[in-house]
């Protein structure tokens, strides 16, 4: 069974730090390009950040340039998203989803614009909450 499972939110005072994990199982994960992806209450779901399968290109929307950071560890198959100095503005439910290469640019270009559209897969998402 294809699953997308994050975890690691929870509620934290701001300028705290939370590390988002997102666990992958049931197909090639180190063929997928992953995104971050969140959406907060009455607003549209966007783009936070996002890696590439293959030279690990990489996407930061630029609210969080410089306070969160993407990594993926492929033997682990898993997608990790470190949030530090976090704000009330970051809060919203955060969601990861994984995107097959049609061609050999494709997933770079996917994780380059970084926009949840056109995603094989998606998880089910885990709540943030940042406090002031």
């Amino acid at each position: 069974e294809v699953q997308l499972v994050e975890s690691g939110g929870g509620l934290v005072q701001a300028g705290g730090s939370l590390r988002l994990s997102c666990a992958a199982s049931g197909f090639t994960f180190d063929d997928y390009a992953i995104g971050w992806f969140r959406q907060a209450p009455g607003k549209e779901r966007e783009g936070v950040s996002c890696i590439s399968d293959s030279d690990g290109t990489t996407y930061y929307a630029d609210s969080v340039k410089g306070r969160f950071t993407i990594s993926r560890d492929n033997a682990k198959n898993t997608v990790y998203l470190e949030m530090n100095s976090l704000k009330p503005e970051h809060t919203a439910v955060y969601y990861c989803a994984a995107v097959r290469s049609r061609v050999r640019i494709y997933t770079i270009v996917v994780a380059t614009t970084c926009l949840p559209v056109g995603y094989d897969y998606w998880g089910q998402g885990t709540q943030v909450t940042v406090s002031s």
